[in-house]
């Protein structure tokens, strides 16, 4: 059975601040817990205005701290800004606090710009086998205690926080496939190479002392609504934010735009529909149908939602729809 999961920027709406966004991911994390999802992932992004998870495991705490039985992790870390035994520390401490629930997904982009990766790093130096390196030594620092280990995570040691590998190319299902960890693709933003990572991933997957099959977590955009006018207008802040990025602006979530679809040109329409190939907006029924369609397709093990809308109380409901929908297309399969 296929399980859903959210994964949440904790964007920062046009007239608000952190402060608001984490408080509403608190809050969105709270009614995905009582709705049923599998896992509340955040992400790390930097020197970005309309984000507020820069600080990931500390916004991770935070969302445990809300919570008391969903799983929470990084959807995901980026590795080559942090050393390995940092990272370690952090998500032994966060596993240490909330046993059972903590999940640690890594990636190898920056999540942010050439400058900003500068000022996190100091330097840009390194090498193409850094990332794999540097994810064992995380997997290192999480197994049990061996004799003679000079340098240890504590806490940390011996947690075996579940890792993942997060990629949008063939590059990261090479590597979940080889070191035998689940795989999620950032489909949501990034769908071009979908398919054939999935492909690579299962045919090469080799079994771990983590993870016995191979495991496939996949992203997907939903804007759902109680009225399809409703649910394509919600989708304007979203479509907003990806075009202004494109053009190497950034900025808070901006409020919805009514008629903005009207208005865009051939470019930008081509854009969106590249970017939101692998998404669905509409009403209930509409959702169920793009959702289990998608599943269909890629034969995802597990669905992580996302979606950039402006009220708060508009993104609470379209989570709620997803859950309410996947639980009733559950019931008429069985």
């Amino acid at each position: 059975m296929t399980a859903y999961s959210i994964l949440d920027l904790s964007p920062i709406p046009e007239g608000g601040d952190a402060a608001l966004a984490l408080r509403n991911s608190a809050d969105l994390a709270r009614h995905a817990e009582r709705l049923g999802y599998r896992r509340y992932w955040v992400a790390e992004h930097h020197n970005m205005p309309g984000i507020a998870s820069a600080a990931t495991a500390v916004v991770i705490g935070h969302i445990a701290n809300a919570t008391s039985t969903i799983r929470v992790g990084a959807g995901g870390i980026m590795l080559p800004n942090h050393a390995p035994l940092v990272i370690a520390e952090q998500f032994g401490t966060l596993a240490t606090l909330f046993p059972g629930r903590i999940d640690l997904g890594i990636g190898r982009a920056p999540g942010t710009d050439q400058q900003a990766s500068r000022a996190l790093r100091r330097n840009l130096d390194g090498d193409v086998d850094a990332f794999p390196r540097d994810v064992v030594e995380l997997q290192r620092y999480f197994a049990d205690d061996q004799p003679g280990r000079r340098v240890r995570a504590v806490p940390g040691t011996g947690l075996k926080v579940p890792l993942w590998i997060l990629g949008s190319s063939q590059y990261g299902a090479q590597l979940a496939a080889a070191l035998g960890l689940p795989y999620a693709f950032a489909s949501h933003f990034a769908p071009a190479a979908l398919m054939s990572a999935i492909e690579i991933y299962r045919s090469r997957f080799q079994p771990s002392t983590q993870l016995s099959e191979a495991y496939v977590m996949a992203g997907f955009s939903v804007f759902a609504a109680d009225t399809e006018p409703e649910a394509r207008l919600i989708r304007t802040s979203a479509q907003q934010a990806i075009l202004k990025l494109r053009r190497g602006e950034t900025g808070q979530l901006p409020p919805p735009v009514e008629g903005f679809e009207k208005r865009l040109s051939p470019a930008d329409r081509q854009i969106l529909e590249q970017v939101q190939s692998c998404s669905v907006t509409g009403t209930p029924d509409m959702v169920r149908q793009g959702i289990k369609a998608f599943v269909s397709r890629t034969g995802a093990d597990e669905v992580i939602i996302a979606g950039h809308i402006f009220e708060h109380d508009a993104r609470v409901r379209s989570i709620q729809i997803v859950a309410e929908q996947m639980m009733l297309a559950t019931a008429l399969s069985s």
